[in-house]
């Protein structure tokens, strides 16, 4: 798939087949996100891939966002090691254009992601370090469920011209 395509048709399913992706795929996934560009190019991106059912079920539970995890074959909890966020506060950046990165991988692959936001909700956070047992160090952004879609959203034209400026606002 072209990259312009990608972009252009990539959606967010919410239900999913009750097929495995392969580890392979997942690997291909991981290593599209950590393509992404990150700020000193400290990389601060740790990925927690989540496929037991059970783990996956409770996850589901956390915020309304989250349900479609208990048809999931898998999802991937994007982090970040603020040690190794150079210049402090850029992690947030770092890992989001890493979890679009993986959007777009999946996409490509013929697989489906829906990103769901876990950062800033402290109450999101602090589930998912619980049922993780995450250290403190490690900060959550992104909860991402990943599978074959069983729906896909038609593609949506998004382009607004009244949300561009030139040279002033």
């Amino acid at each position: 798939m072209e990259a312009l395509e990608a972009i252009m048709t990539r959606r967010s399913p919410r239900a999913w087949l009750n097929k495995p992706v392969p580890p392979e795929m997942v690997l291909k996934l991981l290593a599209a996100a950590m393509q992404a560009p990150s700020a000193g190019d400290g990389q601060p991106w740790h990925f927690v891939v989540i496929d037991d059912r059970e783990m996956l079920d409770l996850a589901s539970r956390f915020y309304p966002g989250a349900a479609p995890a208990r048809s999931a074959p898998l999802a991937i909890l994007a982090c970040a090691d603020l040690g190794e966020d150079r210049f402090g506060g850029f992690w947030e950046q770092d890992c989001a254009a890493a979890v679009e990165n993986m959007l777009l991988a999946a996409h490509a692959m013929g697989l489906g992601a829906l990103w769901t936001g876990v950062y800033p909700l402290t109450e999101r956070v602090h589930a998912f370090r619980k049922l993780l047992k995450m250290p403190p160090n490690v900060e959550v952004l992104a909860f991402v469920m990943v599978g074959y879609p069983d729906m896909i959203p038609p593609p949506e034209d998004r382009f607004r011209k009244d949300r561009i400026h030139h040279n002033r606002w």
